[in-house]
């Protein structure tokens, strides 16, 4: 009984992380029909309907949501405590789902894969890339890195850097337009824009200084992104000026595809953090994965170049 138990929730936190019984059964490695029959005895056990299901989609009830919020978790520390055992006592193992953003996770997470991979070879990353805050615990993530994340109750967070936002442009740009040296003659110039995925408003381009003045320039917009790669893309390409993350602008200022401008000026500073679920007991192939980026992250000099310490092309 207790067994059948076992399977019957692995199928329904499957299917529910997966969104789909088809999905959940490529995890489990058994067939949609083995998932959608475990999923329907565990509702008759429990005497309540968990899915609402359709021939398009499957949701979840109330009562669905109510036991995936009480029991996801735990059942996950669960599995991870058993399937170290079964590798050796506290051995890293196991599938590590992460989710970082898509340009800054394939240029400095992706080349740390190797070094760590042959230290950890039983760990297995799942890297999902997605340009917005995951819910760790809702989408059954085992870590997430990103900036400018709401640091609720339950989420640890470990700093990794801070990001300097620099103003740049193309030389073909500046050739054509002329180069500003002041905040206020930007107004005469083309600016690329960029739209928030939180709030889905304009980011106003408010600069500070070097010795503590602060401005809140105005430019004529020219394109508006939700995604700052498309952005450094598209000033590389000659549009206009654009306000960038460092991490986006590095590759493009070291290549001289952009240049940067006002060098005495920045947009705030903003964190870059690796962030877990709170856990009495961190499962250790997620302890050793946040160690790893974050020693990383200072023995490269990654922390020191997203911040605007370290580069030829800085002022």
């Amino acid at each position: 009984m207790q067994n059948e138990l076992a399977i019957h929730l692995d199928a329904f936190i499957a299917s529910v992380e997966e969104a789909g019984f088809s999905a959940a059964a490529r995890r489990l490695g058994v067939t949609p029909a083995a998932v959608s029959k475990s999923v329907a005895r565990l509702e008759a056990g429990l005497g309540v309907r968990l899915f609402q299901r359709s021939t398009r989609s499957l949701g979840l009830t109330a009562e669905g949501e109510l036991l995936y919020r009480q029991v996801g978790l735990p059942w996950r520390d669960i599995g991870d405590a058993f399937g170290e055992l079964r590798q050796g006592a506290g051995k890293p193992a196991g599938n590590l789902k992460i989710s970082m953003a898509p340009a800054v996770g394939r240029l400095y997470f992706v080349p740390l894969l190797e070094d760590f991979l042959a230290q950890y070879p039983d760990i297995v990353p799942d890297i999902w890339f997605d340009n917005r805050q995951v819910d760790l615990v809702a989408e059954g993530f085992d870590v997430a890195i990103g900036g400018g994340i709401e640091l609720t109750e339950g989420l640890v967070a470990r700093e990794l850097s801070q990001v300097r936002i620099v103003p740049v442009a193309s030389p073909a740009y500046l050739e054509r337009h002329g180069t500003p040296d002041t905040p206020s003659a930007l107004a005469s110039h083309r600016g690329l824009l960029r739209r928030s995925i939180v709030s889905r408003r304009l980011v106003s381009w408010e600069l500070h200084s070097d010795s503590g003045e602060q401005v809140v320039a105005e430019i004529r917009p020219a394109a508006v992104f939700d995604d700052p790669e498309a952005m450094a893309r598209a000033a590389a390409c000659g549009l206009g000026i654009a306000l960038l993350p460092l991490p986006h602008a590095l590759p493009l200022l070291e290549s001289g595809e952009l240049v940067r401008i006002l060098p005495r000026w920045h947009a705030n500073t903003r964190p870059l953090f690796i962030y877990y679920a709170s856990r009495k007991l961190v499962p250790a192939k997620v302890r050793v994965f946040v160690e790893y980026v974050v020693e990383q992250f200072r023995a490269r000099g990654i922390a020191r170049r997203f911040s605007g310490q370290a580069g030829s092309w800085s002022a």
